[in-house]
């Protein structure tokens, strides 16, 4: 049986970006958990974090962490402390994690991806990753721009390019196949 840990990476890709990043609010945080789990998803065919993202306004929202920090109820509480923070002209609200990150929850490429986030947009502010997260026929573009579908689900399928479909298609049906017969334990 194959072990799900998607939550605890979440959990634990959190605390990294939090750690190793400058003013990683919740917007901010948001794009970071996007661009991990599209780029991921554009190398292997599966997200890092489980989560689904949405096509807001201001660009990718994970609609169901969202709906957690704002909740206060959830194990994402238990793991988090979060606090609104005077930030710039209005407030931001701050994630502290009170537990120490594990690596060992990811794969080097993983690790990779999260490192080089971290290095791109170490002072990045959430305005300056609008353009990273909103370029044209990148996923989110796409959705709300060329589609018009605001506050839509953006496919995964979109952080592949073209050329790289049948390919791709190829081993995400080889991964749901060893799935199927091997069975997926939460």
């Amino acid at each position: 049986m194959l072990i799900d840990l998607s939550r605890q990476k979440l959990f634990n890709a959190i605390a990294y970006f939090v750690d190793n990043t400058k003013w990683c609010y919740k917007t901010k945080l948001f794009k970071l958990l996007f661009l991990l789990d599209f780029q991921h998803y554009q190398e292997t065919g599966r997200s890092v974090t489980g989560l689904h993202y949405n096509a807001w306004p201001m660009g990718p929202v994970p609609v169901s962490l969202f709906d957690e920090i704002k909740s206060k109820q959830t194990d994402l509480a238990q793991r988090f402390t979060m606090q609104e923070k005077k930030h710039g002209k209005g407030n931001a609200l701050t994630i502290i994690p009170q537990f120490s990150f594990d690596p060992a929850l990811f794969s080097r490429r993983e690790l990779r991806i999260m490192e080089s986030l971290t290095q791109e947009f170490h002072t990045a502010s959430a305005d300056r990753m609008v353009e990273k997260t909103h370029l044209e026929n990148q996923p989110w573009h796409t959705v709300y721009q060329q589609w018009g579908k605001q506050q839509a689900l953006i496919p995964y399928a979109l952080a592949i390019r073209e050329s790289e479909k049948q390919e791709m298609g190829n081993l995400i049906q080889d991964r749901n196949e060893f799935l199927a017969e091997f069975g997926s334990r939460k």
